[in-house]
């Protein structure tokens, strides 16, 4: 049986299990979140419906779920250290045409309606580039109750457009289940510049920490990876300007 961690030993001891993650999409952790919002001021219509939210996961992933095939997940931002699923194999995989971006508006998680924090995505670019990230391979067998869990994450408000995307990865080609930006959503901040950006991850914090330890995060992990993002990097070294710790 194959080790997950056989083309990346380094990740080892660094990604939360499954069972451990307070963002494992299970419908009591749902509950939860729930609860979170009605708290905060919100409405049900805070969310997607439950049946909404397996209506799209079907419209994407039906005919892959069916036919029992393996299932890879594309990694760029959180899931990169806590994935919240079982996975059989990670590899490091590069997505053309896409870059990490703080681009959402989140008033719930690391964030409030008062002082909202800014939640990390994938903006397609017209320039050349590519986003290196990890891809995570979900057995078959278990990719129906996995890809549940995630997707109740992920789609919860329906911030991100799902796709099946090509990528490479040192092992091969494949391609991945990558959740990028939705232009069209309420909470779509738009690309800002570096110091507006930085000035609102700085401050920002909410029920599930700070904006700031989300992006020390991102940093650390890329790092561990020897993976270089100038973005991140430039925006750490702002926000730490801004606020040192």
């Amino acid at each position: 049986m194959l080790d997950a961690f056989t083309h990346l030993p380094t990740l080892r001891g660094k990604l939360k299990p499954a069972e451990l993650s307070e963002l494992r999409g299970t419908w009591a952790r749902v509950a939860a979140w729930d609860e979170r919002a009605r708290k905060a001021g919100y409405g049900p219509g805070w969310r997607l419906s439950d049946q909404q939210l397996e209506d799209t996961r079907r419209a994407l992933l039906g005919a892959q779920l069916a036919a029992g095939h393996d299932l890879w997940v594309y990694g760029y931002g959180s899931l990169m250290w806590d994935p919240g699923f079982h996975f059989v194999e990670v590899r490091l995989a590069h997505l053309p045409g896409y870059q990490r971006r703080f681009t959402y508006w989140t008033r719930i998680a690391r964030g409030t309606r008062e002082r909202p924090a800014l939640m990390l995505t994938l903006e397609q670019q017209v320039r050349e580039c590519c986003c290196t990230g990890l891809a995570f391979r979900v057995a078959g067998d278990a990719a129906e109750v996995e890809s549940a869990m995630l997707w109740r994450r992920e789609m919860l408000r329906n911030g991100y457009c799902p796709a099946l995307l090509p990528m490479s990865t040192p092992q091969g080609p494949i391609s991945a289940l990558v959740f990028a930006c939705n232009h069209a959503h309420d909470d779509y901040a738009g690309e800002m510049s570096l110091d507006e950006t930085a000035a609102v991850i700085a401050v920002a914090a909410g029920a599930i920490g700070t904006n700031r330890d989300y992006l020390e995060q991102m940093a650390c992990q890329l790092d561990a990876l020897d993976i270089e993002d100038e973005y991140v990097e430039q925006l750490l070294r702002r926000v730490r300007a801004t606020c040192p710790a």
